[in-house]
């Protein structure tokens, strides 16, 4: 029987001051090492996410592993595939959602992501990484909603939330789809569900969280069956 690992959804500006629950997510895994995918990343320096990630680890006592997946043909590779099958934390780093999608939907990388995760593995996501992981998920471009990878269903993930306009959150807030939990996260702030099933807020923000434009609980939501 398969027993899911903690998942934990970051709004942004990622591996910084503020971002101490990663210690807990670190703490929390069966391992040292970080599997860091910088998918999202693949068109703006993805090295750097990795190095980024690799010197905010350090300082919490772990070590950073950079996946080599940033083209759908990558995360069709085999050999890709089971290095994150075998990982015990995982972490998606910010960029586009719209292509970490593309890059990931239906591949032998994703289905291992789904598998890591069942079996124990920590998942966590930033900004994009956890944009995609939710289904419907709000298109940052304009704030339409749109297809997810489902990893959380009937949830939305709204990144960078204390950096939308007014106009951008009120379009989104009209497109909203009913009985779907909407999660607006700031930066530097996690939304996190631990393996007993209990949602928890984390860090420098304060994560908004509506059903049917109605303010949720962390409570509430762990009583939702989203998976």
């Amino acid at each position: 029987m398969s027993s899911a690992g903690p998942l934990s959804l970051v709004g942004g500006s990622e591996w910084q001051t503020g971002c101490d629950f990663d210690a807990d997510l670190l703490a929390a895994s069966s391992s040292a090492n970080v599997l860091v995918i910088a998918a999202a990343a693949a068109y703006e320096w993805p090295d750097r996410a990795i190095g980024r990630a690799e010197a905010w680890f350090k300082e919490l006592g772990g070590t950073v592993e950079g996946s080599p997946v940033l083209t759908r043909r990558d995360a069709e590779n085999p050999e890709y595939a089971a290095q994150v099958r075998e990982a015990a934390f995982i972490y998606f780093a910010d960029g586009s959602p719209m292509h970490l999608r593309s890059v990931l939907k239906d591949t032998l990388v994703w289905r291992a992501v789904v598998d890591a995760h069942e079996n124990g593995a920590v998942l966590a996501g930033s900004s994009a990484g956890a944009t995609v992981l939710g289904d419907p998920m709000v298109d940052p471009r304009g704030g339409a909603f749109t297809l997810g990878l489902n990893l959380l269903t009937r949830m939305s993930v709204i990144p960078h939330w204390d950096n939308w306009t007014p106009d951008k959150a009120r379009r989104m807030t009209q497109l909203m789809p009913r009985d779907v939990v909407v999660a607006e996260i700031p930066e530097r702030t996690a939304l996190t569900r631990w393996a007993d099933g209990r949602w928890e807020m984390k860090g420098a923000g304060e994560v908004l969280l509506t059903l049917n434009r109605e303010p949720i609980t962390t409570d509430q939501l762990s009583e939702l069956t989203l998976a």
